[in-house]
């Protein structure tokens, strides 16, 4: 598990909330990151898939979470992502809609590049939504580049196919 350091000035709004805490999912935590898939997307992973990622070697899934009033842990947030070779391949960041613009997704981009560079990845890669721009900026933010896009992409039932657009980041 990784604590961020405790930090006492005033919390600027997208900044990491010092009380995060980050680690990787194991079984238990499969309702909570369900509940959060389904509050996320339109089109959640399924648990059979999250199920599969946990038996990967190359298949990492971070949580995010912090303190709840009743002494326990709340989840906001997961990022899913592969570590294969020399490359992280980012597959899925969640943020809970209620804790979005609270720095959830960057702590989690911050701790999932730092496994790559802790693991000599030379390179990140991932893609996402076209309409997507609050990701596509905080990708920026780290440094990727858009590279390509992926022509209907992403299908969800009952809407229009939507590209994909293919990001890079070199460490």
């Amino acid at each position: 598990m990784r604590r961020m350091r405790e930090d006492t000035r005033p919390r600027l709004q997208g900044v990491p909330d010092p009380a995060f805490l980050i680690r990787r999912m194991t079984r238990e935590d499969l309702p909570a990151v369900m509940a959060l898939e389904k509050a996320s997307f339109r089109n959640p992973w399924s648990l059979e898939l999250l199920q599969r990622e946990l038996s990967h070697d190359w298949s990492i899934i971070f949580l995010l979470e912090e303190p709840s009033s009743e002494g326990g842990r709340h989840l906001l947030g997961i990022s899913i992502f592969w570590i294969v070779h020399d490359e992280v391949h980012v597959l899925n960041v969640a943020t809970a809609p209620e804790h979005r613009r609270r720095g959830v997704g960057r702590a989690l981009m911050d701790a999932t590049l730092a496994e790559g560079r802790a693991r000599k990845c030379c390179l990140a890669t991932l893609e996402v939504r076209k309409s997507n721009e609050a990701a596509i900026n905080l990708y920026k933010s780290f440094g990727f580049r858009a590279v390509g896009v992926r022509p209907n992409y992403y299908v969800d039932e009952g809407v229009a196919p939507e590209d994909a657009i293919v990001m890079v980041l070199d460490f």
